[in-house]
């Protein structure tokens, strides 16, 4: 039984991998932003999933919140899950958490949300504001850092597990009714590698689309670019990424 933490877990992905993890017998951490959104996992706090809260785009919530996963015990993965498209608290919750988070907590495996669109991000940090207060990113380019950020710590953790995962254009409140994904695909890819002991998940740096491995933006894997994202985020945070 493994200890998995994931982030957004009131809808969506995140609520649907939950779910499937709690089914096949695992210790599951949720968390929402807010103590007003616990009603909506409630019904995954009834059947024994633990919580935690948190906003996202605050910086000091979010090391409480790391805190809070802590003090369950050994967090065994942390999947990346929560995520916005547009709005100031783009880079905070899309990539600055999941880099705070993967400094303090310390599970030997961590799964990030990538997507498709981040084959049209920008390799650029050039006027960067990290905080959201002004809009200087796209989603697009919210995840191809994020998808090097995955790579970069593969590169240099060699004890960790980090993969990216595309879940697919699928119909959540994010995705929008049009989306065309199967919904019921989009957590298994990032549940599966929460847990697995398969010997092709268990090399680390990949990027994942419905369990199969693809190749990402070339930035992704470029070291130069890893690096210079490190140096950004533990700026921005003032907390430096154990590598």
């Amino acid at each position: 039984m493994a200890r998995i933490l994931i982030t957004g877990s009131a809808a969506g992905l995140g609520h649907a991998a939950a779910a499937s993890l709690l089914d096949d017998g695992h210790d599951v951490v949720v968390h929402t932003r807010s103590t007003a959104r616990l009603s909506a996992i409630g019904e995954l706090l009834e059947r024994g999933a633990k919580s935690v809260v948190g906003d996202l785009t605050d910086l000091e919530q979010v090391q409480q919140l790391a805190g809070q996963a802590n003090a369950f015990g050994p967090i065994d993965a942390v999947i990346h899950n929560a995520g916005i498209i547009d709005g100031p608290g783009l880079l905070p919750v899309n990539v600055v958490a999941p880099y705070l988070l993967t400094a303090l907590v310390p599970a030997p495996r961590h799964l990030y949300l990538s997507s498709s669109m981040h084959h049209s991000g920008r390799a650029d940090f050039t006027g960067v504001d990290w905080s959201g207060k002004r809009k200087t990113a796209t989603y697009s380019d919210s995840k191809l850092f994020v998808t090097a950020m995955m790579a970069g710590i593969a590169r240099q953790r060699p004890d960790m597990l980090s993969h990216a995962v595309d879940p697919g254009w699928v119909p959540t409140r994010m995705g929008g009714p049009t989306a065309t994904d199967d919904l019921a695909l989009g957590h298994l890819t990032q549940s599966w590698l929460a847990t697995t002991d398969d010997p092709e998940a268990l090399v680390s740096g990949r990027y994942w689309h419905h369990r199969r491995t693809e190749t990402p933006h070339p930035a992704v894997t470029d070291e130069h670019f890893q690096d210079e994202l490190f140096e950004a985020l533990a700026s921005h945070t003032g907390v430096d990424l154990p590598l």
